[in-house]
């Protein structure tokens, strides 16, 4: 999945403080201290939502075009980038147990030679997907 890209509206709140929500998303909300800490939880926000989708086979709605988007007093439009990938990457690396068949030869010297099995099977999926 390539990166993603929606508009997020970030309100003003009475404390200085920032309240988020991505109009395409229902539910996406998160807010933060300042206009940092709001973006990183809003980025937060939409990884947690958007692999959810993904997990139940739910449709990944597609995001609205930012002129589209009418703002009241004291909000403002932010583009959030969001990469899957990364996310995955960071949020879901525990180790999954595969069972897998080679020949018994291939087994033997492999364990002669002190081959790392999860590893080579890592490095293999990742070239072959192009992972970078």
């Amino acid at each position: 999945m390539k990166k993603l890209f929606y508009p997020a509206i970030f309100q003003t709140e009475d404390n200085n403080a920032f309240s988020v929500f991505f109009p395409d998303i229902e539910g996406c909300n998160t807010c933060g201290e300042s206009m940092e800490d709001a973006y990183e939880m809003a980025i937060d926000a939409l990884g947690l939502m958007l692999s959810y989708m993904e997990d139940n086979n739910m449709e990944i709605p597609m995001a609205s075009k930012p002129q589209d988007i009418v703002l009241e007093k004291n909000q403002y439009l932010v583009i959030v980038e969001f990469d899957m990938l990364a996310y995955k990457k960071k949020h879901r690396s525990q180790a999954v147990k595969k069972t897998l068949s080679i020949p018994s030869w291939l087994n033997d010297m492999a364990i002669e030679n002190n081959v790392n099995f999860s590893q080579i099977l890592q490095d293999a999926l990742i070239n072959t997907l192009n992972i970078k």
